[in-house]
């Protein structure tokens, strides 16, 4: 089953293209990452998924229905985490949670959450931490179990531990058949729990793979030493490129079968030296922002 469908989804504000026409599928009981540099677009396409802005051209549907006709029947099954948890600064954490309670229901997740993330609900959310806030903004978000979450930036401000902890949550939660859309600056944290990602870039929709496709991305640096004269131009040619020349060498990039270019440097008897790296999944990630 298909949970989000964006189909050719465009926002302008006037002259500014803040998404152009992208289309992308978020199947069920998948941990979909959403990623790209800042002003890429991932927020704007948030904002149209959750009907709090509309979509300039495009049709949304969420949970097989229309995303703007059905969004009040919608946002009791999605539960929303905004980059910048907005609070009433007078209530506690407490009075936050029973309020989302009069709104869905009695839940006991939230006593769980509470515990796990040691959030204290007596103080009120004007003398929180960031860290803190963002907590309760996780407690609010998922605290009822909804069938869909989204997320923007679900782990901003908490310490190492307290990610871990929100990613084995959010494991859990896919493996019972929730949905998690979720937009990330963390590339380490996108390829620890996403299934695919989604990469977009000025508007657009650069790649859409899956975190094991990615992994198998052939990139490689390599560094080539040789004593004496350096056989540059011979070596640096179509496909190969020229991260930097050095006393001794050459360190390259190749983003195709490696076995080519090691055929051709075996063939330098003055070749003294030679180090080959893979790309880290955070480099593969880069060259898509390039």
């Amino acid at each position: 089953m298909t949970t989000i469908k964006v189909d050719k989804l465009k926002k302008y504000f006037g002259k500014t293209k803040a998404v152009d026409g992208i289309s992308f599928e978020v199947k069920g009981g998948e941990i979909m990452g959403f990623l790209g540099p800042n002003g890429a677009g991932k927020t704007t396409t948030i904002r149209c998924l959750m009907d709090f802005i509309r979509p300039t051209e495009g049709k949304i549907e969420i949970l097989g229905l229309d995303a703007q006709k059905n969004s009040p029947k919608l946002k009791a099954d999605i539960g929303y985490l905004s980059s910048e948890v907005d609070l009433y600064k007078s209530w506690t954490g407490t009075e936050h949670i029973l309020f989302m309670e009069r709104l869905r229901g009695i839940s006991r997740f939230d006593e769980e959450l509470i515990d796990k993330l040691k959030f204290d609900p007596r103080k009120k959310a004007g003398a929180l931490s960031t860290g803190n806030r963002q907590k309760l903004g996780i407690i609010l978000a998922l605290m009822h179990q909804p069938k869909l979450l989204v997320l923007d930036e679900p782990t901003l401000g908490l310490d190492p531990l307290l990610q871990n902890y929100i990613y084995e949550i959010l494991k859990s939660e896919a493996a019972k058949g929730k949905t998690i859309f979720m937009s990330s600056h963390n590339l380490a944290e996108v390829e620890k729990i996403c299934d695919r990602v989604v990469i977009l870039k000025e508007g657009e929709i650069v790649a859409t793979e899956s975190i094991n496709d990615i992994r198998r991305k052939r990139i490689y640096t390599v560094h080539a030493y040789f004593e004496g004269e350096i056989p540059k131009k011979e070596i640096v040619t179509d496909g190969i490129e020229l991260i930097e020349e050095l006393s001794d060498g050459l360190v390259l990039r190749i983003k195709a079968d490696i076995r080519p270019l090691l055929h051709k440097l075996s063939e330098y008897n003055n070749l003294k030296d030679l180090e080959v790296t893979h790309a880290s999944l955070e480099e593969v990630f880069m060259e898509f922002y390039r």
